[in-house]
This record gives structure tokens, sequence and C-alpha cells, in this order.
């Protein structure tokens, strides 16, 4: 079972047809018991980092025990910045604490450059990934973001926009991108595939 979890901050409509549309339905669990029999979990995510706050230790404490126990998680945008320390946008609220680092602010280089970060960018494969498995270096993806990742030791791509920032991260069982797959046409596809069947695995 994938369980697509709704703390508020997602187009979950959108994240559900593209897994509906490579044969992998998922559910939406009601609380944080309901993760107890799934093989995978992904958190979605649009907005302010603030926005996680609704992810209350219940939830926290579920997903460490589906990863402890096997399970996958996948991070989209958001959700991918809350596998991390946590974010400037939100000096407050923690991540997961799964990566190392915080997620800052894209630069607008004094307002020559737009942020948000909005439309098609490229990807930098940086090492072999089961995730992008597949996915070719150059290969463009949707982004929509003002805030990022840091590349860390844990990245398997970037792209860049003022600055370099992590597109898509792999430690073990944690994964995310910080693009849209669900709006990444074939390469995005991809990835929900790969991501998909490494749960299939689990």
């Amino acid at each position: 079972m994938i369980a697509l979890i709704d703390y508020g901050a997602g187009n979950l409509t959108s994240v559900r047809k593209a897994f509906a549309a490579i044969g992998a339905p998922v559910v939406t669990p009601a609380g944080p018991a309901d993760l107890d029999k799934a093989s995978a979990l992904v958190v979605p995510g649009v907005g302010h980092f603030g926005a996680t706050r609704s992810l209350e230790p219940e939830w926290r404490e579920a997903i460490a025990r589906r990863l402890d126990a096997g399970a996958l998680l996948f991070g989209i945008c958001l959700g991918l910045q809350w596998l991390f320390e946590g974010s400037t946008e939100a000096p407050g609220v923690g991540g997961l604490r799964r990566i190392g680092g915080v997620c800052d602010r894209l630069d607008d280089h004094g307002g020559t450059l737009k942020v948000p970060h909005v439309g098609w960018n490229a990807l930098t494969v940086t090492r072999p990934s089961r995730l992008l498995d597949g996915v070719a270096d150059g290969a463009y993806v949707y982004f929509t973001h003002s805030f990022a990742a840091p590349v860390t030791a844990e990245t398997v791509a970037t792209s860049s926009h003022g600055r370099a920032f992590a597109a898509a991260v792999e430690s073990g069982r944690v994964m995310g991108v910080q693009f849209h797959p669900e709006k990444s046409g074939d390469t995005g596809l991809r990835i929900l595939r790969n991501f998909v069947a490494l749960a299939a695995g689990t």
C-alpha cells in the first residue's frame, strides 16, 4: 500500500492521478495509525514550510516506525524540504531531520532573477540513484518554489536558479524531489515508476 499523506499543503489530486496513470493507486490515511500497513509513504506539498507544522509528533512517530520496518518515504517539493532539518522560511518549525542541512531562499541576485522559480529546468545527475534510474542527465522537469535544500552527500541530482540546489535526494529508504514529478511528463512518470518498483521490492 502506498500512503499519500494529507496535511493540508499539497495538491493531492494531481499526485493521485499521476500514480493512477502508472497503475499504482494510493490511499490517503485518516490518521497516523493508518500508516501501519503502508509499504511506501508519500509526503507532497506546496507553499510555506510552516504548513509542515501539521505533521505533528504522532505523524512523525508513525512515519519513523514505518521507515524502521522497511517502508520507503518519498517527499515531493515541500515534502523534500521537510526531510531536512528545517528551513529559514519557518525557523521555529523543525523538519524530519533524516538529512542534514537547512533549506534557504533562492537568491534573486538583486532583483535580476525571478523568485519563485517556476517552470521547466534541467537536472544535473550527480551520482547513480535507484530513484532516477533511466533518467538522462539534462532531463527537464517542472519546478515551482522559492526555497530549496542545500546540496549534500545525499543529493543525486541538482538544478540551478541563482545557485545550485538539491533537485533530488536519496538516503537509503528516504528519497525526494524538489520538482513536481506529476507535472514533469515522461521523466516524472519514470521517477514515480521507479519509486513504485522500489516499494514493491520492500
